[in-house]
């Protein structure tokens, strides 16, 4: 291998990208920005997906690049830096082919990453995700109007159904988390050197 090919593999090991994800069609919008390695697979952007997002994983998912679909199997074949284009991608992600959960990914900022960082790393959003196995985006929208309204006739049934959801409130606590675990499960030797010190 010739010292540029081993440099342009060794960096491209350590690139980094920002990741915003929309929730389409939502008003106000339901959005996350992480920063993921460029390295991982399709397969673990779609984990880290659904840690941001707050989704259970329930249910089969694809990416759409254009007209090439990946799901599962292969989508573990494909990693990110493969399928980017120079300075901005657009990637469709749908989740829950019931509930179409219809999510845009805009991947951008390619750069070296902190070698003294973990990734993915959660960087913001806003709102929190609809919660699982609610209807779709009518679903979801008829519980937000059940639960605003005291007289609303599924009111009760709302209220008890949505449990302590509050669509204001994106909880970063587990969302850190499982980007952690992920980290960690890309990196074995790392996690286990930091348990150490």
């Amino acid at each position: 291998m010739s010292p540029s090919a081993k440099t342009t593999a060794s960096d491209s090991v350590n690139e980094i990208a920002t990741v915003r994800i929309e929730l389409r069609d939502t008003d106000p919008l339901i959005w996350r920005e992480v920063e993921v390695p460029t390295s991982i697979t399709l397969k673990v952007l779609h984990d880290v997906i659904q840690a941001v997002m707050g989704w259970l994983d329930y249910h089969l998912w694809e990416f759409t690049f254009g007209k090439q679909s990946y799901s599962h199997k292969e989508a573990a074949k494909v990693r990110l830096r493969d399928v980017l284009k120079p300075r901005k991608t657009t990637i469709d992600y749908l989740y829950d082919f019931g509930d179409s959960w219809e999510h845009r990914l805009t991947v951008t900022r390619l750069r070296a990453g902190d070698p003294e960082a973990s990734y993915p790393r959660y960087v913001r959003g806003e709102r929190n995700t609809p919660p699982e196995d609610c209807g779709g985006l009518p679903g979801f929208y008829e519980m937000l109007e059940a639960l605003a309204d005291p007289d609303h006739p599924n009111h009760a049934d709302a209220t008890e159904w949505a449990d302590d959801y509050d669509p204001e409130v994106v909880d970063e606590l587990p969302i850190k988390y499982a980007l952690a675990r992920i980290a960690n499960r890309r990196n074995p030797a790392k996690a286990r050197l930091a348990k150490k010190t």
